[in-house]
């Protein structure tokens, strides 16, 4: 029997490393990363040859190759077929998650587990993407971050798993994004709404919000925000 090092890579072993890919941010790619090593034991894999697959690709990223990343010189032809066919097919990447323990549940317990698992890998892919930081503020206590919808969930199925739908924002900074009473304009730079400066407690907001004010945020590594999203927000959910 092939050992671990040797098997031949099957496609939804491939896709499903593809999948962390995408929630992980690119200094977290070793085999040391307890992510990296779940997926190993799920695959019966060994965490450096996960490790490896994350870099080549890494390599086939064109938001990492405009930063000078490379990944080693042994990308396969699955990795290739696997990157074109599957990357941006957010809700199949999602579906290589954490598995459906009874294909023969209630649907509509089948439909919780699906949209649960849809809304983890949005949030770690977002987060992934922004180092686990606020991207007005800076802060990075995971508990107070949250993966925030440009375009609600509600609205656009087709935007619900997009990380590019995304932000990463502190819980303050989420609840007023999420409520109007702030945007992006097309520079990436914070705006507060007129009602929401009109209405605020003055000490509040010059201390948590005013500081910010026009401030560009910072921009992730990968899955930077759409403008077509935030153009949305500006239009549809913006109080102004």
């Amino acid at each position: 029997m092939p050992s671990r090092q040797n098997r031949r890579w099957t496609r939804d072993e491939t896709i499903a490393v593809l999948s962390l890919y995408c929630q992980t941010p690119f200094g977290r790619m070793h085999a040391k990363n307890p992510d990296v090593q779940q997926v190993a034991e799920a695959a019966d894999r060994t965490p450096a040859s996960i490790a490896l697959k994350l870099v080549n690709f890494a390599s086939l990223d064109p938001e990492h190759q405009r930063r000078g990343v490379k990944g080693m010189s042994n990308v396969s032809k699955l990795d290739r077929e696997v990157w074109s066919d599957y990357y941006g097919k957010w809700e199949i990447l999602s579906d290589f998650g954490p598995a459906i323990a009874d294909t023969d549940v209630p649907t509509d317990i089948e439909t919780t587990i699906r949209v649960r698992r849809g809304q983890a890998f949005f949030r770690r892919t977002v987060c992934s993407a922004y180092e686990h930081r606020c991207c007005i503020t800076g802060i990075d206590c995971p508990s107070l971050i949250r993966a925030s919808h440009i375009i609600p969930w509600s609205i656009r199925d087709s935007s619900r798993l997009d990380p590019r739908n995304g932000l990463s924002l502190n819980a303050l900074h989420d609840a007023a994004f999420d409520r109007g009473l702030m945007t992006l304009d097309d520079q990436y730079r914070v705006v507060y709404a007129d009602r929401f400066r009109a209405d605020a407690d003055e000490a509040t907001f010059s201390r948590f919000f005013k500081p910010y004010d026009r401030r560009e945020i910072a921009l992730p590594t990968r899955f930077r925000p759409s403008q077509e999203h935030l153009e949305y927000h500006r239009c549809h959910i913006f109080l102004n």
